[in-house]
């Protein structure tokens, strides 16, 4: 469904005549694949660069160099009028549901919106998609006529869910969907985006910060330090048998929800270095409990662990290649 290649995105830093003085390096080298019908979760600090990925993918802002392969057409090759209708088929989750729906539009003319900007049906064809939409989210009928400021944040969210939907996208970047909600509110909106892509095949890049969210929902999983990968592989290999030291310390700060249950805490010291001037080799080494020599001054190369496990870590050995056919 979707393959990116060696995807970087500096963002110019200009002194005071207007000159480039540096770049900020917010993603820098990113390789992954994403499956028809699967979830990939994309976690990490702020500031990792996570979300300038999904911005990419839109081509909501325009990467510096890479490739981004949308069934197997590069979408990085497309003028505005071929990008606007293959968006069609790519659509976004914000994060934000209070700022991302216009507060002087109905929910009505919100959801509707998709349609009217790429001509599709007549005005009253589009009335009925939107009811079918808005049942489709969990929204009540009268929704249609309201304001925005009339919901709360996950009713919001539901309506943003919605305006996502309408026109039959095949991927659905989600930018830290439920970030801006209640505990109790973000287990209905994931449970809903689950039996959403069950019921229209999508395939989700679920962003966000929060592991137990992304253990939950995704099928494979990526950790992003500082504009690089440091480990992707299965929900299961990352979560239940992390590699990285990084993936490590991100799991052991996770609460656990078993007062009695004791587990080692790793403490993750120092600040995020600049993504302005990123330390030589080892991205993560200023911060590492498990740092070498080696990690200082040599750049790590990927291990494949398993056929879908995979890390960035001096730490970890190559495994033998099996001699079997």
């Amino acid at each position: 469904m979707l393959k990116i290649r060696s995807l970087r995105k500096y963002f110019p830093v200009k002194t005071g005549f207007g000159r480039v003085k540096e770049h900020v390096k917010a993603v820098d080298g990113v390789s992954l694949e994403i499956q028809a019908g699967e979830t990939f979760g994309l976690v990490g600090e702020s500031g990792c660069g996570k979300s300038t990925l999904g911005y990419c993918v839109l081509r909501l802002i325009e990467p510096t160099s890479g490739e981004i392969f949308f069934q197997g057409q590069n979408i990085l090759a497309l003028d505005a009028a071929e990008m606007r209708k293959r968006r069609r088929e790519i659509q976004m989750i914000f994060q934000d549901p209070a700022s991302s729906l216009d507060p002087r539009m109905t929910i009505q003319q919100i959801v509707e919106e998709p349609f009217v900007i790429h001509k599709l049906y007549a005005k009253q064809e589009r009335l009925r998609k939107v009811q079918e939409l808005l049942d489709a989210v969990g929204m009540d009928e009268n929704a249609a006529g309201k304001y925005p400021h009339q919901f709360s944040g996950g009713q919001r969210q539901r309506i943003g869910i919605a305006r996502a939907l309408a026109l039959n996208p095949k991927l659905i970047v989600a930018d830290e969907p439920v970030s801006a909600l209640d505990v109790s509110i973000q287990a209905q909106i994931v449970n809903l985006m689950q039996d959403l892509q069950t019921r229209y095949g999508l395939t989700y890049l679920f962003i966000s910060h929060g592991l137990p969210v992304v253990e939950h929902i995704s099928d494979r999983i990526g950790v992003m330090y500082l504009g690089r990968l440091v480990e992707t592989g299965s929900s299961d290999e990352v979560c239940r048998h992390p590699l990285h030291p990084y993936t490590q310390i991100l799991l052991s700060s996770v609460p656990s929800p078993d007062p009695g249950m004791k587990r080692e805490k790793k403490i993750l010291a120092g600040d995020v270095p600049s993504p302005v001037n990123p330390p030589a080799g080892c991205r993560f080494h200023t911060r590492c409990p498990q740092v070498m020599d080696r990690c200082k001054v040599e750049e790590p190369q990927e291990i494949r662990v398993s056929a879908t496990h995979r890390v960035w870590c001096h730490l970890v050995e190559q495994p033998p290649i099996d001699p079997r056919p």
